[in-house]
């Protein structure tokens, strides 16, 4: 058999090797590796473009924030003074799947790149539970454009620094506006309508242009407590975890653009959510992908020997684990523990040794490599994923063992070693650290009274008794409390009471 021709032998590209390398790449990704994707697209940027993107959290259309401004202002900073590099790539979950490539790549790099992206994310937003049950990729790029021209069209009526404060304290709130469990209730058309219908009277009823009258610096007086037509005390269901919805359904005092502007942030938070849950598997995923498909570019002939050399040069990069004691340590890199662990289980699924077939009776031996993989992509997150599949080996291989630390205690005690009972304590233990639920503060709605003073009552179950930081607590509230109109008192309790 002829050995294939080489896709490329230089450094520099231009849109016809792009082509015939991306084609090159789904043939593998979709017949050898049996990758389910998006359809995607490609879309090569300029440096300042990565660096708008950084600042936008990524996204492809975004509305306009002062706070993006000043991320781009220092991303760029940095960048053109040598203190940190770009990202090769940018993918967006969406349908179709886009994925931005830096125009400064080199060609073995701009084939890694949509390899890891256009292949490796593109198969784990598709498949994994969490971003089928909670995102929507068909419809993200629609909402985006409808958010940022409906964020425009609020400054232009109501005023920039109207709309920043609402935006201000809906981002403030971002990590409290996710549903982690369950979906809200949804409320059908009719009755959205008639709702909407009731608080424009409302509104109108209460509304006295006599107050139009009164000289400078005199306020007219504040509504009174009357039951609000949006008074649905009933129907709150408390305790409620999203706060950020609670307060658009429920607040007194926001008119109806403030409520959507709310709605958009919100949503923005829910379409993130999963990708926090899931760092460590989606970029081990790609980085497990992209490492395949590169090594079957160049077993066909397809690249050269000096592509693949500066491939496994990026790629050794990417998986590096700096030492505990290493300047750059900054915990456990999430592409190392992601492609470690996958690579592990290729490892035990072909050539397992007998302490494997031990811990993971169901496919040591199996063969299957990829029947396992594309299994724990689909139904895990990273704590789950963590907590069935780290091996002992992988344990071992990246020195882990337990600390307990205890506060009154003048020495740190080892608490698991390389022993059976110390690799399960050790694979609990870090499968801990990435649960979001113990990451993020456990803040809910407690009380609501629509009735009387109007005052909320917020409530922290503590998690391991430590506190909120009282400054944080303060900017925190003052943040709800001005979208919620009235007093808001916040409780530290502990988990169990």
């Amino acid at each position: 058999m002829t050995p294939a021709a080489p896709l490329f032998r230089e450094a520099e590209w231009d849109f016809g090797t792009l082509d015939r390398t991306y084609k090159a790449i789904e043939e593998i990704a979709l017949n050898d590796l049996k990758l389910d994707v998006y359809p995607n697209q490609i879309e090569v940027i300029s440096s300042e473009q990565m660096l708008d993107a950084y600042s936008s959290l990524a996204m492809p259309l975004m509305y306009s924030h002062w706070s993006f401004g000043k991320l781009f202002a220092r991303e760029e900073t940095l960048y053109r003074a040598g203190y940190s590099a770009l990202a090769y790539e940018i993918v967006i979950n969406s349908s179709p799947c886009i994925s931005y490539l830096l125009e400064e790549n080199t060609m073995p790099m701009q084939a890694l790149v949509i390899a890891h992206a256009a292949f490796g994310h593109n198969h784990f937003f598709k498949n994994n539970y969490l971003f089928r049950q909670w995102t929507n990729a068909a419809g993200i790029l629609d909402y985006l454009a409808f958010a940022k021209s409906y964020i425009a069209a609020c400054e232009d009526r109501y005023g920039r620094e109207d709309v920043e404060a609402i935006l201000d304290s809906a981002h403030a709130l971002m990590d409290q506006g996710v549903f982690r469990y369950s979906r809200p209730p949804r409320a059908s058309r009719e009755r959205v309508l008639e709702k909407h219908r009731k608080r424009r009277e409302y509104e109108a009823e209460a509304y006295s242009e006599l107050w139009r009258t009164l000289p400078a610096g005199i306020k007219a007086p504040s509504a009174p407590l009357i039951p609000d037509p949006e008074d649905e005390s009933d129907e709150m269901r408390l305790p409620e975890e999203n706060i950020l919805y609670f307060l658009e359904k429920h607040s007194p005092v926001l008119k109806d653009w403030q409520r959507e502007t709310l709605r958009i942030v919100r949503t923005l938070a829910q379409y993130f959510y999963s990708q926090k849950q899931t760092k460590v598997m989606n970029e081990g995923c790609a980085t497990f992908v992209h490492h395949a498909i590169m090594n079957q570019l160049y077993d066909k002939g397809l690249i050269t020997e000096g592509a693949l050399l500066e491939f496994l040069h990026s790629h050794t990069s990417v998986v590096f684990q700096p030492e505990f004691d290493d300047k750059r340590y900054n915990g456990l890199n999430p592409y190392a523990l992601g492609y470690g662990m996958m690579a592990d289980i290729k490892r035990i699924c072909e050539e397992p040794a007998g302490e494997d077939r031990d811990w993971f009776p169901s496919f040591a031996g199996s063969g299957d490599y990829m029947a396992v993989l594309k299994n724990a992509w689909a139904n895990y997150r990273d704590e789950s994923f963590i907590e069935q599949f780290l091996s002992p080996k992988l344990i071992r291989d990246f020195r882990l063992f337990a600390l307990h630390d205890k506060a009154g205690d003048s020495a740190y005690k080892v608490a698991a070693i390389h022993n059976e009972n110390g690799y399960r304590l050790v694979r609990t233990m870090l499968a801990r650290q990435y649960d979001i639920g113990l990451a993020e503060p456990n803040i809910q709605i407690a009380e609501a009274d629509l009735k009387s003073d109007r005052r909320l009552l917020l409530q922290h179950r503590m998690h391991r008794g430590v506190p909120l930081n009282e400054k944080t607590k303060s900017l925190m509230l003052a943040h709800v409390e001005r979208l919620w109109g009235y007093d808001v008192d916040l409780d530290e309790l502990e988990a169990d009471e």
